[in-house]
C-alpha cells in the first residue's frame, strides 16, 4: 500500500474510468490555400493524434475532431463539445493561418477547458525544398500567434502548450493538462455529505456552499447522524465477520485487536459508512467528533479506508477540502504516490530548521504509507466515545505538496506549499496515529509566515503525486486564486502577490 500502488478505485461504479473519457481535438485553418493543404493539415493532425495517444504520457483519449476554416465549423464542435459528457476539455491549434474573428462566437460560447497546442508537424526545415507552398501550408508560427490574440481578447483561460509534437516533455504536460480537465469534469458531478455539522466556532472550515456550487460545480447537503446510524444497524454479522478477515490479510494486527468488540464495531461503522455513501451518491463526506450520537466511535478506519478507494474526506465538517481530496485523487489516478486529508499538528525546532509533524486524531489515508500499516486500538479522548480503530504508519521520505483552499468572502483561494517529507527515525509509541514529518520549502519561517499571511488552513490536501504545474492548471481553468509557496518564494514577494491579487479581485467583482 504506499508509493506507485492505485488501491481501490475500481471500487467506486460512480468514478469514471479514463478510458471513457475524451479529450478533442480540433484543428484551425481556412480555404485560402485551396483543397490539397487542407488535406494535408487534416493527414498532419490525425498523425499527431495518433502519436498522443500511443504515448503513455497522455492518458485520456484524443479524438480528432476535424477542421475549422470557418465559423460555422467551429460553432458546431462547440457546441457538440458543451453537450457531450465524455468530452472533458479541447485542445486547439492553428495548423495554418486561421483569422481570429471567425473563432470569437465559438470561443465565447465555450463551456470546457482548452489548451492551446502551439507546435507543427514538421521537426526539421526542408533547406534543399523550402518554397512559399511550403511555408504557406506550415505557418503555425503565424497561426497560432492569431489565435493566442484573439483569446487574449476575449480574455479566456487556457493553458498554452509549446514545442515540438514528438517532444516527450510536450506529452508530459499535455497529459497533465487532461488530467486537470479530467477533475474539473468529476467535481462537476461530485456530491459532499455533510454528516453533522461543522466543528463548533471553527472559522476556516466554514464557507458559501452555493458560490462552491457556481464555481467549482459540486453539490454539498448536510445529514443527520441518525441518518448514518439508521444504515449501520442494518448490516449483517457475517459481513463484519467477513471485514474482520479483509483487515486481517490486509494489515498487520494483532490477535488481541483482530478480536475485540472495538474492531468488530469499527468494521460495521465502515460498512454502514459505504453503505449510506452509496444510498445518497456521495463520493465525499465530512463528519465532527461533536456529532457522534448514536456511533459506538470516532470512525477513524473507516475513514482511512474510503479514502483509500478513492472518497473525498474534511474532518469537522470540512466540506471544502473533502471535495478538494476527491478531485487530486480523481485527477492522480495510476500515478506514483498517493494523496490525503492532512493537518498541520506541531512542529520540531531540534535544529536549525523547522519541520512539520503533519496528522491527525485519526484520519489519514492509506495511500501514502512508507509499508503496511498496523491496524490498532487506542482510546481516544476527544469525542466521549469508545476506544476507535485506526492505522498507524508513517509516510516515507520524497517530495510532496500540501495545500489548502479557504473561502474569503468575495472568492476562493487556493494556498500550496512544496514540502520535503522525511523519515521519522524515532518510534513514537505514545502516538498511535498516522503520520507526516516534513521540511516546509524554501524554509520553515518563509513558508510558515506566507501561509498564515495567505490565510491558509490547517486542513490541507498532501498529495505525493499532483504536482504545481496540475495545481496551477486546476486553479487557472476554474477562475481560482492560487498562493504557491516554492523553493523561491520570499515573504515580501508573497505579500506584495497577496496585494496585488487583492486589488485584481476587487476589480473583477466590481
Amino acid at each position: 500500500m504506499g508509493r506507485g500502488k492505485s488501491t481501490g478505485f475500481g471500487y467506486l461504479n460512480l468514478m469514471k474510468n479514463f478510458t471513457d473519457l475524451e479529450v478533442w481535438f480540433f484543428v484551425g485553418s481556412q480555404h485560402l490555400y485551396g483543397d490539397e493543404i487542407l488535406s494535408h493539415v487534416s493527414d498532419h493532425s490525425a498523425e499527431i493524434t495518433k502519436v498522443f495517444n500511443e504515448s503513455n504520457l497522455v492518458p485520456i483519449n484524443v479524438i480528432f475532431k476535424g477542421l475549422g476554416t470557418n465559423s460555422d465549423e467551429i460553432n458546431k464542435i462547440v457546441g457538440l463539445a458543451n453537450t457531450e459528457d465524455n468530452c472533458v476539455g479541447i485542445i486547439f491549434w492553428m495548423h495554418t493561418f486561421s483569422p481570429g474573428k471567425m473563432w470569437i462566437e465559438g470561443l465565447s460560447n465555450l463551456q470546457k477547458p482548452f489548451l492551446h497546442l502551439h507546435t507543427q508537424f514538421n521537426e526539421r526545415l526542408p533547406w534543399d525544398t523550402i518554397d512559399m507552398d511550403f511555408m504557406n501550408e506550415n505557418q503555425s508560427a503565424h497561426g497560432d500567434r492569431e489565435f493566442g490574440f484573439i483569446c487574449s481578447r476575449l480574455q479566456l483561460r487556457r493553458k498554452v502548450v509549446s514545442g515540438h509534437y514528438l517532444d516527450k516533455e510536450l506529452h508530459l504536460r499535455l497529459g497533465k493538462w487532461t488530467r486537470v480537465a479530467v477533475g474539473v469534469s468529476a467535481l462537476r458531478k461530485l456530491k459532499v455529505a455533510r454528516i453533522g455539522d461543522n466543528m463548533r466556532e471553527v472559522a476556516v472550515t466554514e464557507g458559501d456552499k452555493v458560490e462552491a456550487q457556481r464555481i467549482f460545480g459540486y453539490s454539498v447537503n448536510g445529514y443527520g447522524v441518525g441518518d448514518l446510524t439508521d444504515v449501520i444497524t442494518t448490516v449483517s454479522e457475517l459481513d463484519i465477520r467477513s471485514q474482520l478477515e479483509l483487515y486481517r490479510s490486509t494489515y498487520e494486527i494483532s490477535e488481541e485487536v483482530l478480536k475485540s468488540k472495538s474492531l468488530y464495531e469499527a468494521g460495521r461503522i465502515e460498512l454502514g459508512l459505504e453503505k449510506f455513501l452509496e444510498g445518497v451518491g456521495a463520493l465525499a463526506f465530512t463528519d465532527t467528533f461533536e456529532n457522534l450520537h448514536g456511533l459506538d466511535q470516532l470512525p477513524g478506519l473507516a475513514v482511512q479506508r474510503l479514502m483509500n478507494k478513492g472518497y473525498g474526506f474534511g474532518a469537522e465538517g470540512d466540506w471544502k477540502t473533502a471535495a478538494m481530496l476527491y478531485a487530486t485523487k480523481f485527477m492522480t489516478l495510476g500515478m506514483n504516490g498517493g494523496s490525503s486529508f492532512m493537518e498541520d499538528y506541531t512542529y520540531d525546532f531540534s535544529n536549525t530548521e523547522g519541520k512539520v509533524l503533519g496528522a491527525h486524531m485519526l484520519e489519514i489515508c492509506p495511500s501514502i504509507a512508507e509499508s503496511t500499516p498496523h491496524l490498532e486500538v487506542h482510546p481516544l479522548d476527544i469525542g466521549g466515545k469508545n476506544e476507535p480503530a485506526r492505522l498507524v504508519f508513517n509516510v516515507e521520505q520524497q517530495e510532496a505538496v500540501n495545500f489548502s483552499i479557504v473561502d474569503l468572502g468575495n472568492r476562493f483561494r487556493v494556498i500550496s506549499n512544496q514540502v520535503i517529507t522525511e523519515t521519522i527515525s524515532d518510534n513514537p509509541k505514545e502516538l498511535p496515529v498516522a503520520r507526516a514529518f516534513w521540511r516546509p520549502l524554501p524554509d520553515f519561517r518563509t513558508s510558515s509566515e506566507s501561509w498564515i499571511y495567505s490565510g491558509g488552513s490547517h486542513h490541507t490536501v498532501f498529495s505525493q503525486s499532483l504536482d504545481l504545474e496540475m495545481l496551477n492548471d486546476f486553479c487557472e481553468i476554474l477562475g481560482v486564486e492560487l498562493i504557491s509557496i516554492t523553493e523561491e518564494s520570499t515573504v515580501s514577494q508573497i505579500k506584495q502577490t497577496l496585494k496585488w491579487n487583492q486589488q485584481y479581485y476587487n476589480h473583477q467583482n466590481t
